[in-house]
């Protein structure tokens, strides 16, 4: 790819919608009202897994103020199926199911009935009322539990898909994925060093500030109206169409700003509830979850047990690996254990391995994506015995991934051959960052680790209308998480070449924009902004056409060049070039508005990769550990705007230094959560980190116009193993189990000693 010379790409603006949001206008999914709205309350069980006997209303329908009472029985049986393209895939039926429990209970948390009354106190006191008799089952609370040869099955009946061989009969697998090249045994037989371990981790939240929120208006033509908290106002749209067995054409998905997300507002919970209340009741419908439902009933990511074993040389090279991952889904199946698999390997020439994955039911809350689904999890076995390779070798850490480092031409385990990436300068980045020569404190160790994630491409679709004062309009469909904004009215600048504050970004609902998929899998700048890119210099082509009408030349003898029409050949011997603000007031005279249109389905993703190195201290007494230093250092192919490719880099390595320290679902040997808060749900504040240093890499994306990755998912996958290595370095005990927190690591320290 050519270097292009950029205006407006690689600038660091303000972002459009900063000040609405500093300053407390701009509206989140619980602000929203209408004339006449109710309130609603949802009633969960307080069981992991139970047979729902019995649901008595009445005492809640007589309570005044109680508009309308929904169970299982006002929603459709759907038949069971499967849906690829969701982050994990995902089935209509168990949806379905999720939001509302049918004859089953699955996990302490499930909703089994919902209110709607006139005030949030008169819902809640109805919900109270609501008596549901249980027939309480043994629940199946981990990875071991559900595969025991007597373990409760939580979905009788229903076989495992996948990739032979299959397990027979009755089983809490649901899917088996595998991958495998070359000669396994052979390799490990060639290598002259092996290193086996087991690795467990738990199940974390993607911990959003703001809980899920809806409000839903259904009118006496069958439409309905949602407004609510979502990365997907297209998704919301289908999802909740399909769950209630409607035509998706009837629902209209506003979608507000979003108070945090990282995948988990990908799905749908309150949505199809909320609409079947406003049908009953006939008046709108607000419902939130508090923190707490949050927690019990929405989606964290997989719990996991896994086995890594890795063979190299004496050298450092790589011969062989192999690893079983096995993947919580939750109380349906669906866990990211596919991605886990097919990107464990990812940053690595192996010649010979073997990956299987399986998707694994628990009594649990049905997972869905955080950041990058099931990367973190298998990328902390791998790094971890990278780590232990290097250290049994007597090979710098980043030595021995630098020799075994994938690059352009080389096959992804998963099957396709990279283009340019930019995993090996990212390793040449870390090893010349003064971070990684800096010296160590007493109980202080440094740890590496790379990490890589995909990269989503999908459908998008863009506006861009140019209005009569020669500023422009941006629309999409792709709700704002992590400055999507400004990075689309960027590159919207940088066609047309009028300053980005001449440009305003919207957010459509799903009737004033085209289809577009959901906010998530890096994509939004990446393939959203290949739309926009395309829809300005559709714009571009009819300002050229424009003046050309003006001028009476023809097409060809005008040129776009820095926000003007430039004459070329014969017409410029007698015109002036014209401006935007020019041209535009004449777009009545010249042939009507100036509307730019695309829609792209880019065929394949730009892979990212990065590299971590994390300090840290332990505190012997107390097994404490503080993260002394970080810095992350990523391959953004070209980073439309620096400032938001740094935070994405900070957060996602806040996120899984949180994860790797204090964060996991605790339970109760009923499978009561014992943690459902941010008070005990322990995750990093600005106090327990240090300023997190980012080193942006820009290998250009050959798929990309501007050479453009997503940035947003790739920097939660190295820190687990980042974090663990350098405890290791620290303490000298190698942590397989997360989190390492101050008891795990105080009796490790202690059986040590």
């Amino acid at each position: 790819m050519s270097e292009r010379k950029f205006k407006y790409v690689g600038t660091r603006p303000i972002r459009h919608d900063g000040l609405d949001k500093v300053t407390g206008r701009a509206d989140f999914g619980a602000d929203y009202e209408l004339p006449g709205m109710l309130h609603g309350a949802i009633v969960r069980s307080p069981h992991a897994h139970a047979r729902i006997l019995s649901i008595d209303t009445r005492e809640a329908e007589a309570l005044e103020g109680v508009m309308a009472v929904v169970t299982g029985d006002d929603f459709p049986a759907l038949e069971a199926d499967w849906m690829g393209g969701a982050e994990g895939g995902m089935s209509f039926a168990d949806t379905g199911q999720n939001v509302m429990a049918r004859d089953k209970a699955l996990y302490n948390g499930h909703a089994v009935a919902a209110v709607a009354a006139t005030t949030p106190e008169i819902a809640r006191e109805a919900a109270r009322r609501i008596k549901v008799e249980y027939e309480r089952l043994q629940p199946v609370l981990d990875i071991d539990a559900a595969l025991a040869a007597d373990a409760p099955i939580l979905h009788p009946g229903r076989k495992p898909s996948g990739h032979e061989p299959l397990p027979e009969g009755p089983t809490n697998i649901m899917s088996r994925i595998s991958f495998q090249s070359g000669d396994v045994a052979k390799g490990f037989a060639e290598a002259d060093v092996v290193i086996e371990r087991e690795f467990t981790t738990p199940m974390v939240h993607q911990g959003y500030i703001e809980p899920h929120a809806c409000v839903v208006r259904t009118g006496e033509d069958g439409k309905i109206l949602v407004w609510c908290s979502t990365q997907g106002p297209f998704a919301v749209q289908t999802f909740s169409a399909m769950v209630l067995g409607i035509d998706p054409s009837l629902i209209k998905v506003i979608p507000s700003e979003i108070g945090g997300g990282f995948g988990g507002k990908t799905t749908i919970y309150l949505e199809p509830v909320a609409i079947q209340l406003s049908r009953k009741a006939g008046r709108p419908v607000k419902l939130v979850m508090s923190r707490e439902d949050v927690f019990r009933a929405t989606g964290p990511t997989s719990g996991s047990k896994m086995h890594m074993k890795l063979g190299a040389k004496r050298d450092g090279t790589f011969v062989a690996a192999e690893t079983s991952l096995y993947y919580e889904a939750g109380a349906f199946r669906g866990s990211p254990v596919g991605p886990g698999a097919m990107t464990v390997f990812g940053c690595y020439r192996i010649p010979n391995f073997f990956i299987e994955g399986y998707d694994v039911v628990v009594n649990k809350p049905r997972v869905a994506a955080y950041r990058a689904p099931g990367a973190p999890i298998s990328n902390f076995a791998m790094e971890s015995v990278v780590d232990e390779m290097a250290e049994q070798l007597g090979i710098d850490p980043i030595e021995l991934r630098l020799a075994n480092a994938v690059t352009e031409g080389d096959a992804a385990p998963y099957g396709p051959i990279y283009q340019a990436i930019g995993l090996r300068e990212t390793l040449q980045a870390a090893r010349s960052h003064p971070h990684y020569k800096a010296p160590l404190g007493p109980n202080q160790g440094r740890g590496v680790a790379c990490g890589f994630w995909f990269n989503a491409g999908m459908q998008s679709s863009a506006i861009v209308s140019v209005n009569m004062d020669g500023s422009a309009v941006v629309r999409t469909g792709n709700p704002d998480i992590g400055g999507s904004r400004a990075s689309l009215a960027i590159m919207a600048a940088e066609e047309i070449g009028i300053p980005v504050e001449r440009i305003r970004p919207m957010v459509g609902d799903t009737e004033s924009v085209g289809y577009t998929e959901l906010t998530g899998g890096s994509r939004v700048t990446f393939a959203t902004g290949m739309a926009v890119i395309e829809a300005a210099q559709d714009v571009v082509r009819q300002l050229r056409e424009r003046a050309a009408r003006i001028w009476g030349c023809e097409f060809d003898d005008v040129k776009w060049e820095d926000g003007r029409a430039v004459p070329l050949n014969g017409a410029a011997d007698k015109n002036e070039p014209l401006t935007i603000y020019q041209i535009a007031p004449q777009m009545a005279a010249t042939g009507g508005p100036i509307i730019g249109r695309a829609a792209v389905n880019p065929p394949m993703a730009g892979p990212g990769f990065a590299t971590h190195i994390c300090d840290i201290e332990v505190d012997p007494e107390t097994g404490r550990s503080v993260v002394k230093r970080y810095t992350t250092i990523q391959d953004a192919g070209k980073a439309v705007h620096p400032s938001y490719v740094e935070g994405q880099m900070q957060g996602g390595a806040a996120q899984g230094i949180g994860w790797a320290l204090n964060e996991e679902y605790v339970y109760d040997d009923d499978g009561d959560m014992q943690n459902p808060g941010f008070l005990d749900y322990r995750m990093p504040v600005a106090s327990d980190l240090p300023m997190i240093d980012t080193v942006i890499v820009e290998v250009p994306n050959p798929i990309h116009p501007y050479g453009v990755r997503g940035v947003g998912e790739v920097p939660i996958v190295p820190p687990l193993a980042a974090v663990a290595n350098a405890v290791h370095r620290a303490t000298g005990v190698r942590f397989t189990s997360l989190p390492m927190s101050p008891p795990a690591v105080l009796a490790a320290l202690d059986a040590r000693a």
